[in-house]
C-alpha cells in the first residue's frame, strides 16, 4: 500500500486508439491539500463497476429499508395480504426499470432511482394525518418510535386498505410528473433557479433527514458510530492509500495498469460489510418485526400489476400524489445540478430535465400499480456516495439497474436487506446526507454571498422550511379546512422541507431586484451554475453539454414526435448539436477541487462510444 504521487497514471481515450497516456504532473495534482488519484475516464474494470454498483445498493437499500420500516410502523397493528418481502421486491423492480431507462434515455446522469423521503411523507399524512414519528426522549435514553393510538387512526380491517390509497397516490404522482415532463414546464423553470435557490434546496434535502437518521442510529450507538467511523477514515484519512499495482485491470486489452484508490472508492462498502459481520457474530442482527416475513419468500417472483389488488383511486389519494409529484420534482431537479456539479459538467438543459422527469414518472407509476407504496425518484444519499467516492459513471448506474431487477425477481434475496442492523442503515444515510448538505454550502461561493439580499434569501428559505414542518408537527391543534382532501394536500406540502426550501427561494431569488453577478449567474449563459461554466472554454463547454443528448438511435426519432413533446428533444440551436453530433456520456468523472477548467479539455473531449 502505498502514498499516491504526482505521477499517478490516469487512463484516458486519445484519438481512435484509445492508448493509455500518463497525464502530466500539473494535471495529476491541482490542489496540493486534496487527496490526488487515478481518474479513470473509460468505464471502469467490470470487477470495480461491479463493487461499486453493490455499494449503490446497500446505499439505496438503507433508503427502502427505512421508508417501508416508517410507514408500516405508521399503521395499526394487523396482517397485510402480502408479505414485506414482496413489497420491497416491488419497490426494487421499480428502482431498477427506472434506472435504467434514466441513465439511458432521461437525464443521462449517473443517478439511481429510490423511494425517497418525499414520497414519505405525504404517505404518512393519507395513512395517519399526522406525522407518526412521535419521538419521545425521556432523560438521556434513546429515541422511541411510537404508532398512533388514538381514535383518529385506522382500524385494522382498514391496513390493506390504507396502503392501497397510498399506491393510488404514488400512481397520481407519477403520471402528474410525467405531464409535467412532457410539457417542459419543469426544464423551463430550472432555468431561473440560480445558486441561491438551488444551494438552500440542497441543504435542507440534507439536514430534513437528520429524525430519520437519529431514529435507527438509537438502536444501538455503538454499531452506528463504528460505522461513521470507519466510513469517515476509509474516504478521508486512507482517501489516497492505493493498493500495490495490481489487482485491477482497465477494460481494455492492455497489460498497463493503474493504481486505484480502493479505501476512498469502497468507503461505504468495506465499512458496512464489517460493521454487519461484527453485529452478526454478537447477535445485534435482529429483523424489525414490521419487516419480517411470516412466511419464507420465494426466490422467483415475477412482478406485474394487480397481483393483490389494484391502487386505490380516492380524492385524499389524488391530493397526496399532487404533493408527492411537487416535491419529488424539486428533490429531483436538485440532484440533476448536483450531480452534473460533481462530475464537472454543464447544468442539464430543459430538455434532459424534462426527460429524466418523465421517465421518472413512468417509474413511480410502475411502482404504484405493482402495489408499493412508494415511488421512484432521484436519490440523494446515492449522490452524496458519488461525491464520497468521488467518481461517478454510467456503467455503474446500469449495473445499478440490473442488480435491482435481480432482485427484485426475488423475494428472498431482496429480503436478505432486511437483515442489515438498523444503526448501518441509519450510520450510511447520516454521512451520505451530511455530504449532501456540505455539497450545497459549498454552491453558496457561486454567488455574492455578501450581498445583503443574498443573506436574506439563504436565512429565510433554509429556517423557514425547518421550521413549518416543525410546528405542523407540534402544533397541539391540527390545521382543518373540513374538507379532508384540501387537509391532506396541505398538510403533506407544508411538511416536504425541500419544497418549501426551493418554493421560498425560488420566489424570493426572481421578485428581488438584484444583478446577474451578485445572483451568480454569468453574463449571457442562462444556467444555475453559470460562474462556473463560464471559466470553461467555449468548445469544451459545447462539448460537454452533448453529454445530455439523447442516444443515436433514439434522435432518429425525435422528428417523429408530437409537437407538444418536443420538449424531450435537444433544440437544433443547441450547443451539443453543432459540431459532430452526439458523444455518449463519459464513463467515470473526476472531482478533484480545482479540476474543472482542464477536466473538459483532458478527459472528456476526446471520449466516444466504445
Amino acid at each position: 500500500m502505498s502514498r499516491s504521487h504526482p505521477q499517478t497514471i490516469q487512463l484516458r481515450s486519445v484519438g481512435s486508439q484509445q492508448t493509455q497516456a500518463p497525464l502530466s504532473p500539473q494535471l495529476a495534482v491541482q490542489n496540493p491539500s486534496s487527496h490526488s488519484w487515478a481518474s479513470l475516464s473509460r468505464p471502469p474494470p467490470w470487477g470495480l463497476g461491479c463493487l461499486l454498483a453493490l455499494q449503490h445498493i446497500l446505499v439505496l437499500a438503507s433508503l427502502l429499508c427505512a421508508s417501508h420500516l416508517l410507514l408500516l410502523r405508521s399503521l395499526p397493528p394487523g396482517g397485510l395480504s402480502y408479505s414485506p418481502a414482496h413489497l420491497l421486491a416491488s419497490s426494487l423492480f421499480a428502482c431498477g426499470v427506472s434506472t435504467t431507462l434514466q441513465t439511458w434515455m432521461g437525464s443521462r446522469l449517473p443517478l439511481v432511482q429510490a423511494p425517497s423521503f418525499e414520497f414519505l411523507v405525504p404517505a404518512l399524512v393519507l395513512t395517519n394525518r399526522k406525522l407518526p414519528l412521535a419521538i419521545q426522549q425521556p432523560g438521556n435514553s434513546s429515541h422511541l418510535l411510537h404508532p398512533c393510538e388514538g381514535p383518529g387512526c385506522h382500524s385494522l380491517e382498514l391496513r390493506n386498505t390504507s396502503l392501497q390509497e397510498v399506491s393510488g397516490a404514488v400512481v397520481v404522482s407519477g403520471l402528474l410528473q410525467g405531464i409535467l415532463g412532457l410539457l417542459g414546464a419543469p426544464g423551463h423553470l430550472f432555468l431561473h433557479c440560480g445558486p441561491l435557490v438551488l444551494a438552500p434546496s440542497l441543504v435542507v434535502a440534507g439536514l430534513s433527514a437528520h429524525r430519520e437518521v437519529a431514529l435507527f442510529c438509537s438502536g444501538h450507538w455503538g454499531l452506528a458510530l463504528l460505522l461513521i467511523l470507519l466510513m469517515v477514515v476509509c474516504s478521508q484519512h486512507l482517501g489516497s492509500c492505493q493498493l500495490p499495482p495490481c489487482p485491477w485491470r482497465p477494460a481494455s486489452t492492455s497489460s498497463t495498469c493503474t493504481r486505484i484508490p480502493a479505501f476512498r472508492f469502497l468507503s461505504v462498502l468495506v465499512p458496512v460489510a464489517c460493521v454487519w459481520i461484527i453485529s452478526a457474530l454478537l447477535g445485534l442482527s435482529v429483523i424489525p418485526l414490521e419487516l419480517s416475513a411470516p412466511t419464507e419468500a420465494p426466490w422467483f417472483w415475477l412482478p406485474h400489476p394487480a397481483e393483490w389488488v389494484w391502487p386505490l383511486l380516492t380524492p385524499r389519494a389524488l391530493a397526496a400524489g399532487i404533493s408527492m409529484a411537487l416535491a419529488t420534482s424539486i428533490s429531483s431537479l436538485g440532484c440533476y445540478a448536483l450531480c452534473s456539479w460533481l462530475l464537472h459538467l454543464p447544468c442539464p438543459p430543459p430538455h434532459a430535465c424534462s426527460r429524466g422527469l418523465s421517465l421518472e414518472g413512468l417509474g413511480s407509476v410502475l411502482a404504484g400499480l405493482l402495489g408499493s407504496p412508494l415511488g421512484t425518484a432521484s436519490s440523494f444519499p446515492n449522490v452524496g456516495t458519488v461525491s464520497l467516492i468521488q467518481a461517478g459513471s454510467q456503467r455503474v448506474a446500469h449495473l445499478v439497474g440490473l442488480l435491482c431487477v435481480g432482485l427484485g425477481l426475488s423475494p428472498r434475496l431482496a429480503h436478505l436487506l432486511t437483515t442489515i442492523p438498523l444503526p448501518v442503515l441509519g450510520g450510511v444515510l447520516g454521512v451520505t446526507q451530511a455530504v449532501v448538505v456540505s455539497t450545497g454550502f459549498s454552491n453558496f461561493h457561486l454567488a455574492d454571498i455578501d450581498s445583503g439580499r443574498n443573506v436574506f434569501i439563504v436565512g429565510f428559505s433554509i429556517f423557514m422550511a425547518l421550521l413549518l414542518p416543525r410546528w405542523l408537527r407540534e402544533a397541539p391543534v391540527l390545521l382543518s379546512t373540513g374538507w379532508s382532501p384540501l387537509d391532506v394536500l396541505l398538510h403533506s406540502l407544508l411538511a416536504e422541507h425541500i419544497f418549501l426550501a426551493g418554493l421560498l427561494g425560488f420566489l424570493l431569488e426572481n421578485t428581488i431586484p438584484g444583478t446577474r453577478l451578485e445572483r451568480g449567474l454569468g453574463q449571457g449563459l442562462p444556467s444555475p451554475f453559470t460562474a462556473q461554466e463560464a471559466r470553461m472554454p467555449q468548445n469544451s463547454r459545447e462539448k460537454a453539454a452533448q453529454e445530455y443528448e439523447l442516444p443515436l438511435p433514439l434522435q432518429n426519432l425525435c422528428p417523429c414526435i408530437p409537437q407538444p413533446a418536443r420538449c424531450l428533444c435537444p433544440l437544433p440551436e443547441d450547443p451539443g448539436n453543432e459540431e459532430g453530433g452526439p458523444a455518449e456520456p463519459g464513463e467515470t468523472a473526476d472531482l478533484l477541487p480545482g479540476f474543472g477548467e482542464q477536466y473538459p479539455r483532458s478527459s472528456r473531449e476526446e471520449l466516444r462510444p466504445h
